[in-house]
């Protein structure tokens, strides 16, 4: 085996899996695992070319300041070799990214500016004008700006391209890909018109994204919103040279997140939500098919980067992507179940020092104090401040000594106009069937159930 003396020399050279559980219809499903790269993404390759280029061209000087808008991926892989090479790195990324990200980031030494993702282009906030600005603002700053860098397609021409085409023997029907910066599109069939030109390229486009409607119509509208990372646009990237591709497909992101959850739990490949976009469109392509074709997408990044989110039941639940079968009872209300092991309770023995950890490890602030499966009082945030009150040896004070006993508890069949009394006096609602109990209701919950029933 190889020996290798830079992280940078680990990216590229990608495994290619063949699928053979997922529901191709007639033809060969290939994915590419780019997940494989260092940083755990496609976007390894595009950060490496940006700034060997930028290095060429005499745009970087030693120790300089980067700055790019990223939704992650592009960001992980300029943090990689930012922190290779010394340089300072600040990356701007819509809010909506998962914590994994944003904590990866910051953990290469990255500095992280969070901005807006309900705005679109144009406005001060979008986090491609805001990095331009800031760029702008910062002296001996470069903004690598990837969507408009000539070296983003360059990555994927002379490194992604010749290596799918030589791990199949020069025989791919088909390609999908998605569009974030427009850098693979663009880069794989400039590579591909002239070695393969009767490859196809199919567009996977998150539903909300406006790059599909412009394949179809050479037009769009308004974009609408989307939870899928990475992929989709609410204008046309440059980079993408769109006007190649003849087919595109809509994924809803219920779609994507499904599928990325079957291709682990079929494939064992532990892919993010863009992969997801991705492999559900390539299905549909294949099973769309009368002849056998070869068929190439690729699994875009990691899925450890979505666990507190896109593999998260409780995170699917409460974007109202996954659901329960409705009971018509208060239950249809409880984000997190007792009986399905969700909720994080407490023990009346147990030391408030205790309580405060799992308050922290689970981001909660308050927490049912149960014993032989019953509500016995609620601890929260205040009941330690009240019982501790600057002394920190009294974090060995047993829960019973700080909760709250004046507990609120509704059978499941209560009507849904009892929970209003209960938080009208600033409390949560505890349910329970028969005493015992299920779970909690807040006024959060109350209202992300109203809105799924709205969306649904």
């Amino acid at each position: 085996m190889s020996v290798f003396h830079s992280v940078t020399e680990l990216i590229g050279q990608t495994p290619l899996l063949q699928l053979h559980k997922l529901a191709s219809g007639p033809c060969e499903l290939f994915l590419k695992l780019e997940n494989q790269n260092p940083g755990g993404s496609i976007k390894d390759r595009v950060a490496l070319s940006m700034i060997n280029e930028a290095e060429r061209r005499g745009l970087l000087a030693p120790g300089g300041t980067i700055i790019e808008a990223t939704a992650g991926n592009t960001g992980l892989g300029l943090a990689l070799i930012a922190a290779q090479k010394g340089y300072s790195l600040v990356l701007v990324v819509p809010d909506k990214m998962s914590r994994e990200k944003i904590f990866h980031l910051r953990a290469l030494g990255a500095k992280v500016v969070l901005t807006r993702s309900d705005v679109n282009k144009g406005h001060p906030a979008y986090y491609q004008d805001y990095a331009r600005r800031l760029a702008q603002e910062t002296p001996g700053a470069f903004y690598i700006d990837q969507f408009n860098n000539e070296a983003n397609p360059l990555a994927h021409a002379s490194t992604t391209a010749p290596e799918l085409f030589q791990q199949l023997d020069g025989n791919i029907d088909a390609i999908v890909v998605g569009v974030g910066s427009g850098g693979t599109l663009g880069g794989l069939q400039a590579w591909f018109a002239k070695h393969s030109p009767h490859t196809e390229f199919v567009l996977a486009d998150p539903a909300g994204s406006i790059l599909a409607d412009q394949v179809e119509h050479g037009r769009y509208s308004t974009p609408g919103s989307w939870l899928v990372e990475g992929i989709g646009e609410d204008f046309i990237p440059p980079l993408a040279h769109i006007d190649g591709v003849r087919k595109a497909f809509r994924v809803t992101d219920r779609e994507a997140f499904a599928t990325a959850r079957e291709l682990l739990q079929q494939e064992g490949i532990l892919a993010g939500s863009s992969t997801g976009t991705l492999l559900s469109a390539a299905l549909r392509y294949c099973q769309a098919q009368t002849t056998p074709k070869r068929v190439v997408t690729f699994a875009c990044d990691s899925g450890n980067k979505y666990l507190s989110k896109m593999f998260n039941d409780d995170w699917m639940r409460q974007q109202g992507l996954l659901t329960r079968p409705s009971s018509g009872d208060l239950t249809d209300f409880i984000a997190l179940r007792h009986d399905e092991g969700a909720t994080v309770t407490a023990a009346p023995e147990d030391s408030l020092a205790a309580v405060l950890a799992r308050m922290r490890l689970y981001d909660i602030s308050q927490l049912p104090v149960l014993e032989n499966g019953q509500v016995v009082g609620i601890v929260d945030e205040w009941d330690l401040i009240s019982h501790v009150r600057g002394d920190s040896t009294r974090f060995a004070l047993p829960v019973k000594a700080a909760m709250t006993r004046n507990v609120e508890i509704l059978d499941k069949h209560a009507p849904e106009s009892a929970l209003y009394a209960i938080f009208d006096r600033g409390l949560v609602a505890v349910i329970a069937d028969n005493g015992r109990f299920i779970g909690l209701i807040t006024r959060s919950d109350v209202l992300t159930t109203w809105r799924n029933r709205l969306e649904q």
